[in-house]
């Protein structure tokens, strides 16, 4: 990277903050108390590579961010951060007692979504009865729409399964167009709330754009042998696998053992993370994964430079960036409003714009607008390739290349 250490970011900053001292500053804060940030999320078990990957270190760039500035600012008052971090163990239970516990105890400000689906599903009517922003990047379901009329200050930013789904199939069809691959395709999905609603959004748009699944199975959380999975789908030219990152490496593991080289393969979520591609190298472009940033665009070179700076290891190419540009919006809303009344600071995000790492965003809808949602892999990076719609699409090369031998 060429970009300095603060190079954009500075500028998203100023811009976001400009304007807005003085905005409802009638209200009086004592500016030596700290505001508490707390969260639960997963510090251990399954859902520790994800959460380690595109939430934890978000967070804590987040607050070191803040802190380099003087602090959280409130109106025109800049107040100290006080953190509160718990393991939730990768368990919805653990989850909600971990988040009873932040707000009945720790009487935190604040309160940052755990990782996955399943679990900010689980604590969702905590957030909503005590009145906290829930914003996650990482709960994906097609009642998000529902939910966020129901829980009026939660930003569900991935939004639904549906809208995840259909980039995949829209993708394949450009491959199918170029006679790269015909109308079959294969498909497996992990078996919790991610995979089973990203598989059935699937099967819609397959059915839509005029596919057929010729093997469509689930598989439980945690399967590391794909053995046999991949020797009833050999012959497949299109393969898609709706998986968590865990799964993501073994599956990728058996089908470089297994030289399963379809002209079309796409491996679900681990595929963004950072992580994969220590793992496997260069020899794993050109696998579709989840996901995608637009890597022309100077402040996603700007935030991916800085976050490896201040937490020593990279973004992944998915969540990540989302996360972030999430927290830009909702300190850029404390500040316009000088509250941290989750009704106001909710009301700010959903009607105003924000200057961020994604540029300029509006959480109108209480989703993320205008993000890839899949994309390729390539020098170690997610190249957005869908929606067809986003700005600063990459280019889409199929067939994927062989794997090397082993």
């Amino acid at each position: 990277m060429t970009i300095s250490r603060r190079g954009a970011l500075a500028s998203i900053v100023s811009i976001g903050l400009a304007g807005s001292l003085g905005v409802n500053a009638g209200y009086a804060q004592d500016a030596d108390t700290p505001v508490k940030i707390g969260y639960a999320i997963s510090l251990s078990g399954p859902n520790a590579g994800g959460a380690m990957t595109t939430q934890v270190p978000n967070y804590r760039l987040w607050v070191h961010e803040m802190r380099e500035r003087g602090g959280i600012l409130v109106g025109d008052t800049r107040r100290p951060i006080e953190v509160i971090e718990y393991d939730d163990r990768s368990n919805s239970e653990e989850a909600v007692r971990a988040v009873e516990r932040l707000i009945n105890q720790d009487n935190v400000d604040i309160l940052l979504a755990p990782w996955g689906t399943a679990i900010n599903l689980a604590v969702g009517p905590l957030f909503d009865r005590h009145g906290y922003i829930h914003a996650s990047a990482t709960a994906i379901t097609d009642r998000a729409p529902d939910l966020v009329q129901r829980w009026p200050r939660a930003f569900l930013l991935s939004g639904t399964a549906e809208s995840w789904a259909v980039p995949v199939v829209e993708l394949l069809d450009e491959a199918r167009a170029a006679g790269h691959i015909g109308d079959e395709v294969a498909m497996v999905s992990v078996a919790d709330a991610f995979g089973i609603d990203l598989a059935q959004a699937a099967r819609t748009a397959f059915e839509d754009f005029g596919f057929t699944l010729t093997y469509d199975q689930t598989y439980p959380v945690g399967t590391q042998d794909f053995s046999s999975i991949l020797s009833e789908v050999s012959d497949t030219q299109a393969f898609v696998a709706f998986s968590y990152p865990p799964d993501t490496i073994a599956l990728t593991d058996n089908a470089q053992l297994r030289d399963f080289n379809p002209a079309v393969m796409y491996v679900g979520i681990g595929g963004a993370f950072p992580m994969f591609h220590d793992r496997f190298g260069d020899t794993v472009d050109g696998l579709l994964t989840h996901g995608g940033l637009n890597m022309a665009d100077e402040r996603v070179q700007g935030y991916i430079a800085l976050h490896e700076e201040v937490t020593g290891q990279r973004p992944d190419s998915a969540g990540s960036i989302v996360t972030y540009a999430a927290l830009q919006a909702m300190e850029q809303a404390i500040a316009r409003t000088g509250s941290l009344n989750g009704d106001v600071v909710a009301d700010e995000m959903k009607t105003g714009t924000f200057d961020t790492v994604l540029g300029e965003i509006n959480l109108g809808s209480q989703m993320m607008p205008n993000i890839f949602k899949a994309g390729q892999i390539s020098n170690g990076y997610v190249v957005g390739l869908g929606p067809l719609g986003v700005p600063g699409r990459g280019e889409f090369v199929v067939p994927k290349p062989a794997w090397p031998a082993r």
